[in-house]
């Protein structure tokens, strides 16, 4: 899922006397065959489920990863897609079952939580008709699970995530024999920034993609991430404030006619005079600052006093609770068209995010229920979909600065100019906003050769898109198109 679920595992982090450890069993793949319509015609594929072993250098398993593999049978090197989520700690499910997979879990049409039991359909969306599909758990999410608790220190971590991910694929190609298909990449929130790594790291390797698909991406955290003394977010966030308020009818009359036009205008001042005025800081006159939160106020539908009180500086949290206080709602993070209630009106963010509310309870259950009647995976293991499996994520190779993998991507362009790069931003995602994933894009140092093989994708939605039907077909539509011109 997205990179702020880093403060709720860092203070919900199970000591490490209980993080779920298991010992490797090198059991045969779960293998069943099924069929799904697509536009009228019918396509058959079989699904292997299982543990893929994680060794050391003297050949000790140290983890197994629960993977879910798709393939579409007698086409040789069809192209592959190896996909996962992010967190740290979310398991692949929600790419899985929400919008890459041959099913789905049945959420309303708008993306918000339907009414209990839930249910599964075929997914129209799903990306099988053009690739492969494997979806693969990192260490501590979903089933997956390291040995001990040291080799969960070792993977738990910024770089020791790439490399068992990193091993994962090589093992996975080597097994099913599929270094002669196109391969790519994809990755949601932290899984882009997990993404991007594993572009730099496979290249060292000699493993050459054909493309990267970025969905709600976060490859430099100094992006999104509200620290003192980095102003970068408060500029960033702006336009995700400005589109939410423009969907909740907040934002000024003169502003509500069109998204797009309006999003234009507040890129402009986003990083002209809104980045100027917090430069300044405490320099700034009275003047100054009233003019700033005017301008502020009539792209954001908060109050000028609210802005002036909070130093011109929209925190995130501030933000889901501010914006709808006076109807006594709240609204989502990960999808900020999603509303919500809580038990305090005067607290200064919200209790809980509605919008992952809506998705966490449908998708967990679908998973289990799933893996274990569908594919047919007996288990009594827990599935960690969103936290609970994990230690406190290890960033100290980052010591001292904000984690990026933008390099990472910049020296996979370099090593392979013919790779491409597709990115999915959804208007209303404050967990990753598309103007903090433009920046990185324009921050990157990519020659100029590599920017014509970058598509970037607006959608109608949150986080996770895919949620909304609409935004659905429509990525689907344009990965489809990404693919046929990645293997061409």
């Amino acid at each position: 899922m997205n990179l702020f679920l880093l403060l709720l595992l860092a203070q919900s982090a199970p000591p490490p006397s209980s993080v779920p450890t298991q010992p490797y069993k090198d059991e045969p793949l779960v293998v069943t065959n099924h069929e799904i319509k697509l536009n009228g015609k019918a396509l058959a594929y079989k699904a292997s489920t299982g543990m893929m072993p994680i060794k050391n250098s003297i050949g000790e398993a140290e983890a197994g990863l629960f993977f879910v593999a798709y393939t579409v049978e007698g086409t040789p090197n069809r192209p592959l897609c190896i996909a996962f989520n992010g967190g740290p700690g979310a398991g692949s499910l929600w790419l899985h079952l929400g919008a890459i997979g041959p099913r789905r879990i049945r959420m309303n049409d708008d993306g918000s939580m339907p009414p209990p039991p839930f249910k599964m359909e075929d997914n129209q969306g799903t990306w099988l008709d053009k690739c492969d599909l494997v979806f693969v758990d990192p260490v501590g999410t979903g089933f997956s699970r390291a040995t001990r608790i040291e080799t969960a220190r070792k993977f738990n971590g910024f770089t020791g995530d790439i490399d068992s991910v990193g091993e994962f694929i090589r093992l996975y190609l080597a097994r099913n024999n599929r270094f002669s298909s196109p391969i790519f990449l994809a990755g949601e929130s932290y899984g882009t920034t997990r993404a991007a790594g594993l572009s730099g790291a496979l290249a060292a390797r000699g493993i050459t993609l054909n493309g990267v698909i970025l969905i709600s991406s976060i490859l430099n955290f100094q992006t999104a991430r509200f620290t003192k003394g980095n102003d970068l977010p408060f500029s960033l966030f702006l336009p995700t404030y400005t589109a939410t308020a423009w969907y909740h009818k907040k934002i000024d009359p003169m502003y509500q006619k069109d998204l797009k036009s309006t999003l234009v205008e507040v890129r402009k001042f986003a990083e002209g005079e809104y980045a100027s005025a917090l430069m300044k800081g405490d320099r700034l006159t009275q003047a100054e600052r009233e003019v700033i939160a005017t301008k502020l106020s009539k792209f954001t539908g908060l109050s000028q006093s609210f802005l002036l009180r909070n130093d011109l500086r929209i925190e995130i949290q501030r933000f889901t609770k501010e914006l709808r206080r006076n109807d006594g709602l709240t609204v989502g993070r990960l999808d900020s068209r999603l509303i919500g209630t809580d038990g305090d009106a005067g607290a200064v963010s919200p209790e809980f995010d509605p919008s992952n509310a809506a998705i966490l309870g449908p998708y967990t259950h679908a998973m289990n229920q799933y893996a274990r009647e569908d594919l047919q995976y007996k288990t009594d293991s827990t599935y960690f979909a969103l936290g609970g499996g994990i230690l406190p994520w290890d960033y100290s190779s980052a010591q001292n600065q904000f984690a990026d993998t933008s390099n990472a991507l910049r020296i996979a362009f370099d090593r392979n100019p013919y790779m491409k790069v597709f990115v999915a931003n959804g208007y209303y995602d404050l967990a990753t906003p598309f103007f903090a994933t433009e920046y990185t894009f324009a921050h990157m140092g990519l020659a100029a050769r590599h920017h014509q093989n970058i598509t970037m994708k607006e959608y109608e939605a949150g986080h996770m898109m895919y949620i909304h039907v609409p935004s659905l077909l429509k990525l689907k539509t344009d990965i489809a198109a990404f693919i046929d011109s990645s293997t061409r």
